[in-house]
């Protein structure tokens, strides 16, 4: 603790020291004020405009989320280069992958590899990350290790989304969507000056609810059905001209079904639907000659419906709050940001997605994260400028998960009252778990221009997770105690950045750029049958190198982006999955390496008054190095959601008619194969997909009213995201995304 405060406070006083000396001097060329059109971003902790920030990054404001019927985080999948989002639940537990760096671990105790931020707080638990959007104002995709100013947790990178916030102008807006499957969508937020110049305050909610796109073909009744609310209050506090406060206070429920997937059966019942690997062969998985291990099969072709022996239900309740306090003290500001978060979950899930009772889960957590970051950065445009800081956060999590595998082969006896089988995997089994995090952190960077062009960065952060991890793995009801588990481990390493850009004109610079990322180690949190299997598992560090050109031409009516990289891995963290007898065995392990390497394009183009047009491409080559796992070797194999090619485009035309427009917008994304786990098995990945969208709407009364018809999915592609293989069981649970979808929005708004 000695050690780490020294660190802190000579971060601090380097840094002041430095401003001292160098504050007074002035770059020659000044960065260019934002124009009407800019992006402004704050990926480095400071409002800039999106073409000078030497990082590769995304912005997408909050009316082209509203226009695109981006809903919450997993929405953003294939809509920017590089980003990959999948999901085996209905109202959690977002798997996000950038660059296809990620996680497929849906356990709770398990951080993901890409950071999210809402209003600069980081947001911890995966139960709040499928969070509602609502009322935002822009989300950043940052695309690549942010090791310095993000800190751990953060190897591939940092999605940052920022709220609405109240001004001395009164607002309003109201939008009402109704459309396939009864969905309705009401939002809506008002915002006003309590006293002008000194506190304004804006009130924001959502509703959004529909009968699903699963059909149970038992019961007839809809599944995967949306069931939520959520309300956010904002104040914006101005107590002197050198004081600001920013208050947010959040609470949201989703009470929508447990996720329905469409169940795979395996289990071969003639020889001509046997393959190779002793499983159904594709040709017969609908044949009614393959069955799961209780003689169920799957004979519907048709992907958004199945027989399930219950319908669940996935509740997740989120409450939080965020606080950021900023003083100016002249060259210097000080920023403290403040976050509390409380989720917690209970999903009673019919895995086996099948009318027999073959295997069902009931996920049931709590978390609780406390979070406080101080920050001292310096003002303006000086020719040094530096962000230095402290971080601490406390994380607890309590979970009480549960599996009840084959309840209708559990025969009690005289000597085995309870009908647990051990040894075949056959019970129901309990894995109650706690875990308490204490992270603490000390971080500078500083930009210094070398030249009125050249400006040189550099960044170094320490970071320190200690874990306390207790564990107990039990059956029957916890009469059968299997083992228990108890450790604390301190994770600390060191993570920055170094980087060169070069500034030749207003309108066009080049950058390059190290990275050293660091994701904490841990306990694995899922079922384990042997304390072995918990851990510890150790940091992954990533060693990245990246070059990129911004550049805007034609008085910025088109702008092409271009980045290229290199990622070395260490000690990657895997999950994995293995077959041992009856029983499906989860592996969270330390793969020996992966290298990651690919280009990204970002074309932006107004080649008439009206017409906007946006393109990216992202080619992508992402495999393991010397990966051997339980005697499987994955050496060579892709990874996980690592397409090798993605394309992203999208037209927009507004035409004038009186007082208002007409306005037309069409998106198109394209992916190439993926793999869905780290085998690289062809019946767990998907092919090459391409899904269209189109929107057309009239604004009128000078634009303060809209009404628009949509389509998403025009094409009706199936939507594969994600597979869960359990073929123990004689199944893989396939989770299939919304197909096409229409409605009618109606929109009001006063400014």
């Amino acid at each position: 603790m000695m050690k780490r405060s020294v660190l802190h406070h000579s971060v601090v006083l380097a840094a002041l020291a430095m401003s001292a000396e160098a504050h007074a001097q002035q770059a020659a060329d000044q960065p260019p004020a934002p124009a009407d059109g800019d992006i402004v971003v704050t990926a480095q902790r400071r409002s800039e405009r999106l073409q000078d920030v030497p990082i590769a990054v995304t912005a997408i404001t909050g009316d082209d989320l509203r226009e695109r019927r981006i809903a919450d985080v997993l929405d953003l999948s294939g809509r920017v280069p590089g980003l990959q989002i999948r999901s085996a639940d209905n109202g959690a537990n977002p798997r996000i992958f950038i660059r296809g760096v990620g996680l497929n671990d849906f356990n709770p105790a398990t951080a993901s590899a890409v950071g999210i931020y809402v209003n600069g707080v980081y947001v911890a638990s995966t139960l709040a990350q499928r969070d509602a959007f609502f009322d935002l104002g822009q989300v950043e995709v940052l695309r690549g290790p942010q090791g310095t100013l993000y800190g751990r947790n953060t190897t591939g990178g940092a999605i940052n989304v920022t709220t609405r916030q109240p001004g001395n102008t009164p607002e309003a807006d109201l939008s009402l969507d109704y459309g396939r499957f009864n969905a309705v969508t009401l939002q809506g937020g008002i915002s006003a000056p309590v006293a002008t110049d000194l506190l304004a305050v804006r009130i924001a909610g959502l509703y959004q609810r529909d009968d699903g796109y699963m059909r149970d073909t038992l019961t007839g009744n809809r599944g995967n059905n949306v069931d939520r609310w959520a309300l956010r209050s904002s104040a914006h506090f101005t107590p002197s001209s050198t004081i600001t406060d920013d208050l947010t206070v959040n609470a949201s429920r989703s009470t929508g079904g447990s996720l329905q997937a469409n169940v795979r059966t395996l289990i071969p019942q003639t020889a001509a639907a046997t393959g190779a690997d002793g499983l159904c062969t594709p040709a017969f998985y609908t044949s009614g000659q393959c069955t799961n291990i209780l003689g169920y099969a799957n004979t519907s072709r048709n992907l958004y419906e199945g027989a399930y022996s219950f319908e669940g239900q996935d509740r997740v309740s989120l409450v939080g709050t965020g606080n950021t306090l900023s003083v100016d003290l002249g060259p210097v500001s000080l920023i403290a940001v403040t976050g509390f978060q409380h989720a917690s979950r209970n999903d009673q899930e019919d895995t086996d997605a099948s009318p027999v009772p073959v295997i069902a889960a009931s996920y049931i957590t709590r978390q609780n994260t406390f979070s406080q970051e101080l920050r001292l950065q310096s003002n303006g445009h000086d020719r040094l400028r530096y962000v230095a800081g402290v971080y601490y956060a406390h994380d607890l999590i309590r979970n009480d998960s549960s599996l009840d595998v084959l309840p209708v082969l559990r025969a009690p006896t005289a000597d085995n009252p309870s009908g647990v089988d051990l040894a075949a995997g056959i019970g129901d089994f309990a894995w109650p778990s706690r875990q308490v995090t204490n992270s603490y952190a000390g971080f500078g960077q500083v930009d210094f221009d070398l030249t009125p062009r050249l400006t040189l960065t550099g960044g170094l952060r320490y970071s320190a997770d200690r874990k306390r991890f207790d564990y107990r793995a039990e059956a029957a009801a916890g009469t059968i105690a299997l083992f228990t588990f108890a450790d604390t481990k301190t994770f600390g390493s060191w993570s920055g950045r170094a980087g060169l850009q070069y500034r030749f004109t207003d309108s066009a610079n080049v950058y390059a750029s190290y990275n050293r990322g660091t994701k904490s180690g841990g306990f694995f949190s899922g079922f384990a049958q042997d304390p072995s299997l918990i851990g510890p598992y150790k940091d992954e560090t990533v060693d990245a190198y990246e070059v990129g050109a911004k550049t805007q031409w034609l008085d910025r009516r088109l702008g092409l982006n271009l980045s290229a990289f290199y990622y070395d891995y260490s000690d990657l963290q895997v999950y994995t999955s293995v077959v041992q007898g009856l029983i499906t065995t989860q592996l969270f392990t330390n793969a020996s390496a992966a290298r990651i390497y690919g280009a990204e394009l970002e074309l932006t183009a107004r080649p008439v008054d009206g017409l906007n047009l946006s393109a990216s491409t992202s080619l992508l080559s992402a495999t393991y190095r010397d990966f051997i796992s339980q005697g499987a070797d994955y050496s060579g194999n892709r990874l996980p959601s690592a397409p090798k090619v993605s394309v992203q485009g999208s037209a927009e035309y507004r035409r004038p008619i009186g007082t208002g427009a007409v306005i037309a917008r069409a998106d198109v994304s394209y992916r190439s194969k993926v793999f869905f786990d780290t085998t690289n098995d062809a019946r767990l990945g998907d092919r090459a997909r391409a899904f269209v969208d189109g929107r057309v709407g009239w604004q009128f009364a000078k634009d303060r009213y809209e009404i628009a018809l949509w389509v998403r999915n025009i094409f009706d592609v199936p939507v594969i995201s994600d597979i869960t293989p359990l073929p123990a069981l004689g199944f893989d649970a396939v989770v299939v995304g919304r197909p096409r979808t229409w409605g009618l929005s109606l929109r009001a708004n006063y400014r």
